[in-house]
C-alpha cells in the first residue's frame, strides 16, 4: 500500500554510492558511509531520487559504528574488460520497505521494470523518473518474471504452483501447473527466448517441500506450439535460469549443488549436451542475468560474474541477500538487483 508520500514501500534512500576500482580488492557491502560534504547519509524517509547526494566510502569504522545509513559502497576487483563495460559503478536505492523482493524483469517495449514482493502477493512496477506503483495484487506469491518479444509478462506463482502469462489486455493465461498429472512444486525462475520458447525452474523450498506431489525438482520447456517437456530433473534444487545472447545456450543455477549448468539448444528449442559450467559458488546461487558479451551475473553470496566458458571474472560482495537481478533501461546497461526488502539499480558513472 502506498503511504502519504505516494511511495509503494518506503522511499529510496538519499544516496547514490560511488564505486571506485582498486587493484586486488573485492566488492564490499559497507555501512556508515560519509557524504562528500562531510554529512552522514540519511536512512529511510530521505528525499526522493532527484535529490540524492554522492557518497564516499570510509573503510575504518569504530567498533560502536553508527552504521545508520546502510549504504552499499563497493570496491571492485581488478579484472580485464569488466562485463558490460562497467568501470565505476554507481548504485542507488530505487525503493525499499518490502518483505522480500524477487524477479526483476525489464520491459523493452514498455520501458519499465517489474519485480515481485513475494510474501505480499504483489507485482510492482517502476518507470524511470517515477515512483514505484502496484502492477498487480493477489499475485499468488510471485517469484520470477520475464517478458517476451511481444511485451507479454510471464510469472512464476509459488502459491498456486503454476506459470502464467499476462497479455497486453490484462488477460491472464495459465501455461503450466502440472506434470504427468501431478502439480508442480513452486516455479521460481523463468526466461523467454526471442522466438517464444519458455523455460522455467521448479524447485521447492521450506513449506513448499511439505506439499510436493512430484518426487523431483525440475527444469521445463514450454514451446510456442506443442506440449511442455522436461529438460532435467534432480534431487537438488534448480533456481535461476537465463539464455545466452544468441539464444543457443540455456543456463541454470542450482541452490544445493552451488553450481551453474548449461545446455545447448537446437532450432526447435530442445535442450541437449548438459554440462556443469561453474562449481563451488559461494552462497546459494539464485537469479542469473546475462550481459551483451555473454557473461553470467549470478546472485549468490553477493554477485559473482562468470564468462561464457565458466571462469569467474568478477565478484561483488554484498552483505544483504541478493535474490535476483536483471539488465534494463533503454540501453540495457543498468543492472537491477532485488535484495531482501529493497530494489537497487546500478549504472556506469559515465552515463
Amino acid at each position: 500500500m502506498s503511504d502519504a508520500a505516494g511511495w509503494v514501500g518506503r522511499p529510496p534512500r538519499s544516496a547514490r554510492d560511488t564505486l571506485v576500482p582498486r587493484p586486488e580488492q573485492r566488492t564490499r557491502h559497507l555501512a556508515g558511509c560519509q557524504q562528500a560534504d562531510g554529512g552522514v547519509g540519511r536512512g529511510p524517509g530521505g528525499p526522493p531520487h532527484h535529490q540524492r547526494g554522492r557518497f564516499l566510502a570510509r573503510e575504518n569504522f569504530s567498533a560502536s559504528g553508527a552504521f545508520a545509513c546502510q549504504l552499499i559502497c563497493l570496491l571492485l576487483i581488478a579484472v580485464p574488460a569488466l562485463a558490460q563495460g562497467f568501470g565505476n559503478l554507481q548504485f542507488e536505492h530505487v525503493a525499499e520497505g518490502y518483505r522480500f523482493t524477487e524477479g526483476p524483469a525489464w520491459s523493452k517495449e514498455g520501458g519499465y521494470l517489474v519485480f515481485s514482493d513475494t510474501p505480499s502477493d504483489r507485482i510492482l512496477k517502476w518507470v524511470p523518473g517515477s515512483d514505484v506503483t502496484v502492477y498487480r495484487t493477489d499475485a499468488h506469491g510471485p517469484a520470477g518474471n520475464a517478458f517476451d518479444a511481444q511485451g507479454r509478462l510471464y510469472t512464476c506463482e509459488t502459491r498456486t504452483r503454476r506459470v502464467t502469462r499476462t497479455g497486453k489486455n490484462g488477460k491472464i493465461e495459465v501455461l503450466a501447473e502440472s506434470w504427468e498429472g501431478k502439480r508442480l512444486n513452486a516455479p521460481s525462475g523463468i526466461v523467454v527466448s526471442r522466438n517464444g520458447h519458455v523455460y522455467f525452474t521448479d524447485p521447492a523450498f521450506g513449506e513448499q517441500s511439505d506439499h510436493r506431489e512430484l518426487d523431483f525438482h525440475g527444469v521445463y520447456h514450454i514451446p510456442p506450439k506443442g506440449p511442455m517437456t522436461l529438460v532435467a530433473k534432480s534431487a537438488s534444487r534448480p533456481r535461476g535460469i537465463a539464455l545466452s545472447p544468441n539464444g543457443r545456450t540455456l543456463y541454470v543455477s542450482n541452490a544445493d549443488e552451488h553450481n551453474l549448468r548449461a545446455w545447448d539448444l537446437d532450432r526447435n528449442g530442445e535442450a541437449a549436451g548438459e554440462r556443469v559450467l561453474a562449481t563451488k559458488i559461494e552462497g546459494a546461487p539464485g537469479g542469473i542475468a546475462v550481459d551483451a558479451q555473454g557473461n553470467l551475473w549470478v546472485a549468490a553470496k553477493g554477485i559473482a560474474v562468470y564468462s561464457p566458458e565458466g571462469g569467474r571474472v568478477h565478484l561483488i560482495e554484498i552483505s544483504d541477500v541478493v535474490s535476483s537481478l536483471a539488465f534494463g533501461d533503454a540501453d540495457t546497461k543498468a543492472l537491477f538487483l532485488t535484495a531482501r526488502g529493497v530494489l537497487l539499480r546500478a549504472r556506469p558513472d559515465d552515463q
